[in-house]
């Protein structure tokens, strides 16, 4: 029988969708009561969800949904073959503005773009295209761009990697930094370390037509690497290209290879013939020793010590001040664990505790 229901808290009265971020456990285990078994978020906070009592966990949800409060993650059961039926989710809808009539995908977009219900018309059908109109226009009056001899380049991203970013930016004195997108409607007309910020993504159409062609990705994506790789894929379709960004005091060999949208922060080192392939990156203080590969999406946390001729796959997070022996084979998708030791290859999706060694056996997997 059903012991208990999980279903996706409210974690935020304006937002009525969450991100399941990661799924701590697999299908049918036996679980502890206060056992960690999901992480989500919203654009506002992180929560983790524990087991409210013992038994087997069935799992409802795939990771990387969004989803509504009131779905149900999971069920906890007294048996592990316990045969389950998907009931229909539990609604929640936040309030309407009154006569206000919306189809669910433009009720979506408004919520995901924060724009107020109040302002838009109630005397016809709200669709995603008004939503986006609506958008757009709110932000319009913000965008002011002066005259410069160095190119243009936006920054996606108001939040703490970005400020990593525009200083970066600001000290290689090779672009003239535009502004900043960052989806929080609430910081429209703002600034971050004296950049405007001038709107969210529906402004990115029109900043290519302004001549803006290059991009920089501010948001860190350590919680979670799709959504970092999710704003490279949106800049990319509206015509945008990544310069690498690399910080005048990291040490690059002349023979390493860094391509697109790569970005080293201060006092990294990357070693000869090292090769970052593109949209990766290395944060402060971490080595890329000799010959080493960094996959595509990577993240090299800071004072991560990477020996020679290492291979680290795409999308794969290597936590602050893990270290390696030489030539091991890190894979697609592993998560790092901060201080871990690698010993021996790391199969792709694998998940590493911080400060454990890993010598080849799976201590966590998914």
């Amino acid at each position: 029988m059903i012991k208990s229901e999980i279903l996706v808290p409210l974690l935020n009265a304006n937002e009525p969708e969450a991100h399941l971020v990661d799924i701590h456990v697999i299908d049918k285990q036996a679980v502890e009561k206060g056992q960690l078994l999901f992480t989500i978020e919203t654009t506002k906070t992180t929560s983790d969800i524990e087991s409210p009592q013992a038994g087997f966990v069935l799992i409802l949800a795939s990771k990387g949904s969004i989803l509504s409060v009131g779905d149900r993650l999971a069920v906890i059961t007294d048996e592990v073959d316990y045969k389950i039926e998907i009931t229909d989710r539990v609604e929640f809808n936040p309030p309407l503005t009154e006569n206000m009539r919306i189809t669910k995908p433009a009720r979506a977009l408004a919520n995901e773009l924060r724009v107020d219900l109040a302002t838009l018309p109630s005397n016809r059908l709200i669709t995603e295209e008004i939503v986006r109109s609506a958008a757009i226009s709110l932000q319009e009056s913000n965008i002011k761009l002066p005259h410069s001899t160095k190119p243009y380049l936006l920054v996606f991203g108001g939040g703490g990697h970005a400020k990593a970013v525009i200083d970066l930016v600001k000290q290689l004195d090779e672009y003239y930094i535009a502004g900043i997108l960052d989806d929080d409607i609430s910081l429209s007309g703002k600034s971050v370390l004296g950049i405007p910020v001038l709107g969210t993504r529906v402004l990115l159409d029109k900043l290519t037509g302004q001549g803006i062609k290059l991009a920089a990705n501010g948001v860190g994506g350590i919680l979670d690497i799709n959504i970092r790789i999710k704003i490279f894929e949106i800049m990319e379709q509206a015509g945008y290209s990544f310069p690498p960004l690399i910080h005048l005091r990291a040490v690059t060999e002349p023979s390493a290879e860094i391509e697109d949208g790569v970005q080293v922060f201060a006092n990294a080192y990357i070693g000869s013939e090292a090769h970052l392939c593109s949209r990766c990156m290395v944060n402060t203080n971490a080595v890329v020793s000799h010959d080493c590969v960094i996959g595509s999406y990577t993240h090299i946390s800071p004072g991560a010590l990477l020996a020679g001729e290492v291979q680290v796959g795409a999308r794969t997070l290597v936590g602050m001040g893990v270290t390696t022996a030489i030539g091991v084979r890190i894979g697609d998708n592993v998560r790092i664990g901060n201080g871990a030791i690698i010993l021996a290859d790391v199969p792709d999706k694998t998940i590493i505790q911080a400060g454990r060694y890993w010598t080849g056996k799976a201590l966590t997997s998914e």
